[in-house]
């Protein structure tokens, strides 16, 4: 691989750049509660070759907002469901949105 292409992947929300250690302390959190988090599959960590875990930006959005429910008193298995459902709703209301804008665009075509 080359340097180009290594530095491509910073911009990529999906790429497991952060160890542990780094991740929890961008969160705010403890190592023990990615891992939590993670056994309560919210998240999946990837695995370098040597097996540490590796978190995405993404990965580190959902686990700040669950780490938010956590500290508002929210048990973490009712904080991690809470952020798959808002997760889904959200991808819900992008996919309404897509078909809004198709049939729109659909309306103008036909109407004109």
């Amino acid at each position: 691989m080359t340097a180009d292409n290594s530095l491509g992947r910073l911009d990529d929300d999906d790429y497991p750049a952060y160890t542990m250690g780094r991740a929890a302390e961008m969160i705010g959190a403890t190592p023990g509660f990615l891992r939590a988090i993670g056994e309560a599959r919210l998240i999946t960590p990837l695995r370098s070759e040597g097996g540490h875990r590796r978190y995405s930006r993404y990965q580190l959005r959902i686990a700040a907002r669950a780490r938010e429910l956590v500290d508002q008193g929210t048990p973490i298995e009712a904080a991690c469901r809470i952020v798959i459902l808002e997760d889904q709703l959200e991808e819900a209301q992008r996919i309404n949105a897509e078909y809004r804008r198709a049939a729109e665009s659909s309306d103008s075509t036909t109407t004109a």
